[in-house]
């Protein structure tokens, strides 16, 4: 039964985990944790096994999350969070899809732990604020304040965002076109004046390390990638991450970088690439991502 309830939640424990975290590798390590934990409890004597692990996964990874903060302040460049392969039920969900997204994840990342904690199991998974308090070990009265205060910091800081589509991945592909062909007037249309570029390369490979602003701007640039690692791929592959529009490009059949797009009205607000290759070990398989379809606290 240990097991079977495990099992059963894990995807809503990885989700909740990953958005806590902005890690898949540190999501799994915190599952791992939890699971020690869980299976050390008498389980017949749990009343609603959901709620319980939902707990338990909330605290570690409020611990964990403590303690890689550290690290991200150390980190050389620009750290983005790790890319996960979604499919089309997450894309499908609006929520869900955006709050994965890596310019909402971005923003989390400037909430504190527990900001982040309360937002997360509040505005995405619907848990009331006296149901995030016993996760969280705060009064009901002090979350609600703390929901309150992550949620302005959230929303002033927002897009309004679009998931994955038929619309969105044409947009990709007219920009891969344009860049393979070096149209640097057609990937400045298709981008928002405003564009963001930002790269994560770790300092273990070649990246831009401060993102780049502007559609000039960033045409130069992605036409300046065009012609060392784009030419050196031996094959591109369109995918969804992260609930956004991406191409996988891959050497000799292995993947050796992405790129996610942010779609706004029509034309691309932001470009996500992924080069370290730490963040790139999990990124083929599509993970399974649960909001819950009812409410999480019940049995």
């Amino acid at each position: 039964m240990v097991q079977d309830a495990f099992t059963e939640h894990r995807a809503l424990l990885f989700t909740i985990a990953y958005e806590m975290l902005g890690s898949a590798a540190d999501a799994e390590d915190v599952l791992q944790e939890s699971y020690l934990r869980w299976s050390a409890v008498d389980a017949a004597r749990v009343d609603h096994p959901r709620a319980y692990l939902v707990r338990i996964v909330t605290r570690q990874a409020l611990n964990h999350l403590r303690s890689v903060r550290a690290r991200r302040e150390e980190y050389i460049g620009t750290w983005l969070p790790e890319p996960i392969r979604t499919g089309p039920a997450v894309s499908e969900d609006v929520i869900l899809a955006e709050s994965v997204s890596m310019a909402l994840m971005l923003v989390l990342e400037t909430l504190n732990p527990t900001e982040r904690a309360v937002f997360v199991l509040h505005d995405v998974f619907g848990y009331t604020h006296g149901e995030i308090a016993a996760s969280v070990r705060k009064t009901e009265v002090t979350v609600r304040q703390i929901a309150h205060r992550a949620r302005q910091h959230v929303h002033a800081r927002r897009r309004r965002f679009e998931p994955d589509s038929s619309a969105a991945r044409e947009i990709v592909q007219r920009f891969l076109l344009a860049t393979s062909v070096g149209d640097v007037q057609s990937l400045m249309d298709l981008m928002a004046p405003d564009v963001v570029q930002i790269s994560d390369g770790g300092g273990k490979v070649t990246a831009a390390r401060h993102p780049i602003t502007g559609s000039a701007e960033v045409a130069r640039f992605v036409l300046g990638v065009a012609r060392t690692s784009i030419t050196e791929a031996t094959g591109i592959q369109a995918a969804t991450y992260n609930g956004m529009p991406a191409a996988r490009f891959l050497n000799d059949g292995e993947l050796d970088w992405l790129v996610a797009f942010e779609i706004h009205d029509g034309r691309i607000a932001g470009l996500y690439a992924m080069r370290n290759p730490d963040k790139l070990h999990r990124a083929d398989a599509v993970r399974p991502l649960d909001r819950g379809e009812h409410r999480l606290w019940k049995p």
